[in-house]
Formats: structure tokens, C-alpha cells, sequence
């Protein structure tokens, strides 16, 4: 998909994921929002793909999202948002608000996902927790009620809107989503935090979200 496209900068882009990692939503929906063509090279994890001899070439720390631009690639999500933020400024849409203490709020936010989170309910640290099925869905869904529930306290004392924070997109809600949907994979009921569960409902009717969707990637047939 978008092979041999480039940026309104001129930058060809090529984003590796995988199509069940929030990490990886947060980067393909933030490049729909701002419009910007890549070339999707799928990451395998499930095969341990992203620990092959060719993707360690890519990100030495075996980690996805990754995404190259000038012949030169790079990993984590939140870095990768930034940069698309500071590299497409206006007219393309804003994932940060221009009021300081916003963008605060919405780091504060993304940060309570992406550290406080998300970590905890990956694959590998459920390994590393236990071996059982059982007592790895237990481990995740524990820490994925604590995360949300924290996450609705934020917003409590926040600046809520239509989104997380305002009437806009921003990161934050880049982070929150692909949550939700971790949280329903390991049975955590969102409607217990009513406040981000209205927000999650309405970012899913955006065409952007539902075009970065993991059930509209590639390799989303190799179900786990």
C-alpha cells in the first residue's frame, strides 16, 4: 500500500507494524490525520519476525513501530508522533493544542497509556509473569483496569470535550483507543469509566481511526 508515495515534504516513508499493536495504531492513525502516504511492511509478531536478523537491522531493539524516512529508520511511537508533529505543522491538523498547559494535560495523559499501561499487558511481560493462559489474563486485565481507571480520574480533572482533551484530536486520544481495544481482547469492561468509553465511541466513527483500525491491516488474518 502507498509504495513509492511521498510526503508534501518529499520524504518516502515506510512504517513497520504490527497490525494488533496499539503502539503501531497510534503512529498509522496519526499519519492518516495528517495525510501522509507509506509503504506498510507488516512485522510478524506472533513468528518473533521483529527478532529476525532483517529487522534487528531496522530497530536494534527489535521493537514496532519503526519507521523510515532519508535512508534512516526509527522506533517508539511517542517519539515518532512528536516528530510527525513538529515536521507537519499547519495547514495539516494539529495532534497538540497551542496552550501550554494542554499540551501538558495531553502528555500527561498519552504517558499515563504508554508507561503506566500499556507495558504491563504486553506479550512479552505476560511471559515473564507466568506461562499460564489463565494467570496472564488475570495479570493483563489488572493492569489495564488500573490504567483506564487512572486515566478517568485524569480526565476528571482535566479539560474533557468530545476528545480527551477539547473538541480535538489529539495524542492523547491516539493513545487511549488502541487501550480500549486492549482492554475488550482481555475481557475489561470500559463502560465503568464512562468518560473515556463516550470518548473511545466517538473517535471509532472518525474515518482516520477506522482507516489506521488493526482489523484493516495487513497480516490481520494472522489471528492470536
Amino acid at each position: 500500500m502507498n509504495t513509492n508515495q511521498k510526503t508534501p515534504a518529499g520524504q518516502a516513508l515506510t512504517l513497520y507494524h504490527y497490525w494488533r499493536s496499539s503502539s503501531s495504531w497510534r503512529v498509522r492513525w496519526a499519519l492518516k490525520i495528517k495525510g501522509l502516504p507509506y509503504h506498510d511492511v507488516p512485522v510478524n509478531l506472533l513468528a518473533n519476525a521483529q527478532k529476525s536478523p532483517d529487522f534487528l537491522k531496522v530497530n536494534p531493539i527489535g521493537f514496532v513501530p519503526a519507521i523510515e524516512t532519508e535512508g534512516k529508520c526509527f522506533g517508539e511511537s511517542l517519539a515518532i508522533l512528536e516528530w510527525l508533529e513538529e515536521t507537519n505543522p499547519a495547514p495539516a491538523p494539529a495532534l497538540l493544542p497551542k496552550d501550554p498547559l494542554d499540551r501538558l494535560q495531553v502528555r500527561q495523559l498519552m504517558l499515563q497509556i504508554a508507561c503506566n499501561t500499556q507495558p504491563l499487558q504486553n506479550l512479552s511481560t505476560m511471559r515473564q509473569h507466568s506461562l499460564d493462559k489463565d494467570t496472564q489474563q488475570a495479570w493483563a486485565a489488572h493492569w489495564i483496569a488500573t490504567g483506564l481507571a487512572g486515566y478517568e480520574k485524569l480526565l476528571q480533572h482535566g479539560k474533557p470535550g468530545r476528545f480527551s482533551v477539547g473538541d480535538v484530536v489529539t495524542m492523547a486520544d491516539l493513545c487511549l483507543v488502541p487501550q480500549i481495544y486492549n482492554a475488550r481482547r482481555f475481557n475489561v469492561d470500559v463502560a465503568l469509566w464512562p468518560l473515556l468509553s463516550a470518548i473511545g465511541e466517538r473517535c471509532l466513527t472518525l474515518p482516520e481511526c477506522k482507516a489506521a483500525h488493526p482489523d484493516r491491516q495487513p497480516g490481520a488474518q494472522l489471528l492470536a
